[in-house]
């Protein structure tokens, strides 16, 4: 009786997993990509509820809203930090109120930033809107 005693792959079945291999990275790949700018875009709205705070704060000290975002962002004791990568903008402040954009430029698809308004006659004041297609 002949016993065959090779052991190991052959080429073809080693070819075969390394394609199985590379079609699962092909469909895991674009997945991961979506799920980091989610993440992004999570920051994003969460540094806009902080900046939202942060502008009460400031106004209960100051009784007007900020004029300048390092009026917030800056100083020896800022109210706020930006998470990284994430850019801001704000305009409209004062007494009236005002309007911030954050945004992160590293999101790939989809929504890049958010924005909010407060007390300036907008009919989605105080709602956060995620819109915006480049960051500020």
């Amino acid at each position: 009786m002949r016993v065959n005693m090779k052991k190991g792959f052959t080429l073809i079945e080693l070819l075969i997993v390394i394609v199985i291999i590379g079609i699962l990275a092909a469909i895991a790949i674009p997945k991961f990509a979506a799920t980091k700018d989610k993440a992004k875009l999570a920051s994003v709205k969460t540094d806009i509820r902080n900046f939202m705070t942060a502008e009460e704060a400031y106004f209960s000290d100051n009784g007007a809203y900020s004029t300048t975002l390092s009026d917030i962002t800056g100083g020896s004791t800022p109210l706020m930090t930006l998470s990284q990568g994430n850019t801001a903008a704000v305009t409209a402040a004062g007494t009236g109120g005002y309007d911030v954009k954050i945004g992160n430029g590293t999101i790939s698809t989809g929504s890049k930033g958010c924005e909010v308004t407060n007390n300036t006659g907008v009919a989605t004041d105080g709602q956060i809107t995620c819109t915006l297609t480049a960051a500020p």
